[in-house]
């Protein structure tokens, strides 16, 4: 037992089921009822990471936008830190009233949510935490992830649309309009480093990496920083916020929400902001690999690193102008990423 939960610490053996399963079918007990509760283990395990995940984010967000914007952050309550604000700030989004706009489409404004929340919940699917901690080594893992990502602007636009709101119409036109400029370059450079190592798996991504992380790659370091900038742009961070711009659209798309529907919105964005930092760590930093410190402590170091790069560019760059971001991502971004792909072809196959 001790060997096992080392190899376990180590990633090197994917969850507790082989075993359990052993026990379980060795006492005559039927299997079909073990792969669904495991099935529903495992997705509320993800869930909860997840919820933490996000309470962990606003938290330092707070702190780093106070940090460097000369203010204090959260420091009341749960101590000096206000390490239990956010979970404050859940407690009051689930006690405020749910008012839905007499004029709203009721079907689209109740969906909208929800269409936009499941999919950030759904991609950490194949996100591999070790060698075998992935819920699923899917063998097209990074279309999984690039079809899944593309749910999101649904939910926006439903949104918008449902409201029955011109500013939220606004917003969800805009979401989708960003969405599309950048989706192109950001798909692109994924598929320069599935390109590069022969493979979609994420894990065998990671695995190609043993000799070296693809940043330090002359062909895929580009592709890293065409990634980066257009991951911005999907999760909505600034410079890339226009579709809830509030000094033109009050607050975009989910202008008329409130309470938990307002905060399934929240949820998603944050949880996206990890996810798309973890699947850069996995395609461009060595994913789980390093010395020392268990895999999954790795990952989740690196996605931190990346997600804290990404908070500093919020509070320290302007909005742009939604001309500008449109122009940025259709004449600048994708001839640079159509560029780097061709280039990366040629140093495969040099």
């Amino acid at each position: 037992m001790r060997d096992f939960l080392s190899r376990f610490l180590a990633g090197q053996e994917s969850t507790l089921y082989e075993p359990l399963r052993g026990w379980w079918v060795g006492h005559g007990l039927p299997a079909g009822v073990l792969v669904v509760a495991w099935g529903v283990l495992v997705a509320a395990a993800v869930v909860a990471f997840v919820l933490v995940t996000v309470l962990a984010l606003v938290w330092l967000e707070r702190k780093v936008s106070g940090d460097i914007q000369s203010r204090l952050g959260p420091a009341r309550v749960g101590g000096r830190f206000g390490v239990l604000q956010t979970a404050a700030d859940a407690l009051k989004l689930l006690l405020k009233e749910d008012i839905i706009p007499a004029r709203a489409d009721r079907a689209l404004f109740v969906l909208a949510p929800l269409v936009t929340f499941l999919p950030a919940i759904m991609v950490f699917v194949v996100l591999p935490f070790a060698r075998r901690w992935v819920p699923a080594d899917l063998d097209v893992g990074v279309l999984y992830v690039i079809a899944i990502s593309s749910l999101p602007a649904l939910g926006m636009m439903m949104a918008g649309w449902g409201s029955n709101n011109k500013y939220a119409l606004l917003g969800g036109m805009r979401a989708v309009a960003q969405l599309m400029a950048y989706e192109v370059p950001l798909v692109l450079a994924v598929l320069n480093v599935a390109a590069y190592t022969g493979t979609l798996s994420t894990v065998g991504i990671v695995e190609a990496q043993r000799t070296g992380w693809f940043i330090w790659n002359p062909a895929l370091a580009p592709s890293f920083l065409i990634f980066f900038v257009a991951a911005l742009a999907e999760v909505n961070r600034v410079p890339f916020d226009l579709p809830e711009a509030e000094a033109e659209l009050v607050a975009g798309y989910h202008t008329e929400y409130s309470g938990m529907r307002f905060a399934l919105f929240f949820l998603g964005e944050y949880t996206y902001l990890f996810f798309v930092c973890a699947f850069g760590a996995t395609l461009f930093l060595g994913g789980w690999q390093g010395p020392l410190l268990p895999p999954a402590v790795w990952l989740v170091a690196k996605s931190y690193a990346l997600v804290l790069a990404m908070m500093w560019v919020r509070w320290t760059l302007p909005r742009l102008r939604i001309d500008q971001l449109l122009s940025f991502g259709w004449k600048l971004l994708l001839p640079l990423a159509l560029a780097n792909l061709v280039f990366t072809a040629f140093w495969a196959v040099r």
